[in-house]
Formats: structure tokens, C-alpha cells, sequence
């Protein structure tokens, strides 16, 4: 590999961090005039503060962020399995922590989902059944209480999970054990549990000095953030 080589990788790096850090969720909520800067989850807040299409259209946008970057550099350009599983990480650290909302991004776990379809899409049922395992246990009660009304049932996100963090969780970290038993290329091992570390550091990082501020065990908010995504259980 040449140097010029590395540079053109490193456009394609860049490129691949700006084009995930466009805060698309973020500009639909401020065309309605909602400002979701400081919502703990964009995506849940777009689908009960604005409305279901936009929310639906946010979601959706995020899933299919992840797997486009992979499917050009990959499909498109025919560009090496690293240089592809490196665009994709790029793209998830745009989303995490974005240069246009100051680094204040999301957990990027839908456009980690899209990311890793395209990527490995031999190992998905090992990061999909995991998910729909959660959330199925949290929201197959709703849908059938009858004491609910349909846009109750309906609602996006609903109250606090433990279950669908933890699905994620395993998910995640399932993911690279997946791309190695379908016997896939080690970059795709190597970016899976890339994919999974920077999951892993989002939870453990984003607001954890204000909830130690709070008070509690420092071990027992540091293992809830990672299983289940927040410091108080």
C-alpha cells in the first residue's frame, strides 16, 4: 500500500464520520419547531412530540445511514473488506458523537443494525433474536391490556425497559461471535466487536458524572449503564 493510498482512505474515513454525524432526526424535529438537542432519546421524543410519520421516517433514516456507507464503499467501488468495515464504523462514531450538535449524539444502535446488515448479513440472527427477544418482552404486555387505548398501545418507546437494553447488549456482543462461526473474514470479526465496544462506550460515558453526582455504588451504575443502559434499576 502506497501513501497516497492512505490518504485516500482517510477522505473516505472522514467522509464516511461527517456523513454520519448529519443530525437528520434532529433537523426533522426543528423543521416542526421541536428542538431535540437535549433529549435523552431523539428518536422516541420525535415519534411523541412531532408525529409518527416523522418519527417513523427519523428511525428509519438512522437503520438505513449504517448499511448505505457499507453497500457504496463495498458494492459501488468494489474497495477492500476493511477499508468497507472501517467506513462503517466511521459513520456509527458521526452518529455517537456528531460535530454539528457539539459530540452530543445518539447510542447508535439503529444505525449499528443497519451497519452490520450490510456488512455480515450471515451473522444477523445472531444480533436480531437477541432484540426481538426484548422487545417483545416489553411490549407484547401493552398490546394486549385491553385497558389500553390504541394510541396508548401504539405508542413509541413506552415506559422504562430493562429488557430491550439488555437484548441490545447481548445483540451487540453476539454479533462478532456470529461473523466467526458463518466463518467470515476477520474484519468483519474485528469490526463486530469494534461495533460493540463503542456501544458498550457510549453507554458507560454519556451523562455518567451527573448520575455519580447523584450518589449510589459507583460499580452498580457502571454495570447497569452496561446492561441496561441506565444508572438506576
Amino acid at each position: 500500500m502506497c501513501f497516497d493510498d492512505w490518504w485516500i482512505y482517510a477522505l473516505w474515513i472522514v467522509g464516511a464520520y461527517l456523513y454520519g454525524a448529519l443530525p437528520v432526526v434532529y433537523l426533522i424535529g426543528r423543521i416542526r419547531g421541536v428542538d431535540l438537542s437535549k433529549e435523552e432519546d431523539m428518536h422516541i421524543s420525535l415519534w411523541r412530540n412531532v408525529g409518527r410519520v416523522e418519527g417513523l421516517i427519523g428511525v428509519s433514516w438512522d437503520v438505513a445511514k449504517g448499511g448505505i456507507a457499507v453497500v457504496i464503499v463495498d458494492r459501488v467501488f468494489g474497495l477492500e473488506l476493511g477499508l468497507v468495515a472501517g467506513v462503517g464504523l466511521a459513520v456509527i462514531v458521526g452518529e455517537m458523537w456528531p460535530v454539528f450538535l457539539k459530540f452530543r449524539g445518539e447510542k447508535a444502535n439503529t444505525t449499528g443494525l443497519g451497519m452490520a446488515a450490510a456488512l455480515a448479513y450471515q451473522a444477523l440472527p445472531f444480533l436480531i433474536t437477541p432484540i426481538a427477544i426484548g422487545a417483545l418482552v416489553r411490549t407484547l404486555p401493552r398490546f394486549v391490556d385491553s385497558r389500553r387505548t390504541l394510541d396508548e398501545r401504539l405508542e413509541f418507546g413506552g415506559p422504562p425497559s430493562l429488557s430491550l437494553p439488555l437484548g441490545m447488549f447481548c445483540g451487540f456482543g453476539l454479533f462478532p461471535l456470529g461473523c466467526w462461526v458463518m466463518g467470515l473474514p476477520w474484519e468483519a470479526i474485528a469490526a463486530g466487536v469494534a461495533l460493540f465496544v463503542l456501544i458498550v462506550i457510549k453507554r458507560l460515558v454519556t451523562g455518567l458524572r451527573e448520575d455519580l453526582k447523584m450518589g449510589g455504588n459507583k460499580w452498580s451504575i457502571l454495570l447497569n449503564r452496561l446492561l441496561f443502559d441506565r444508572s438506576f434499576v
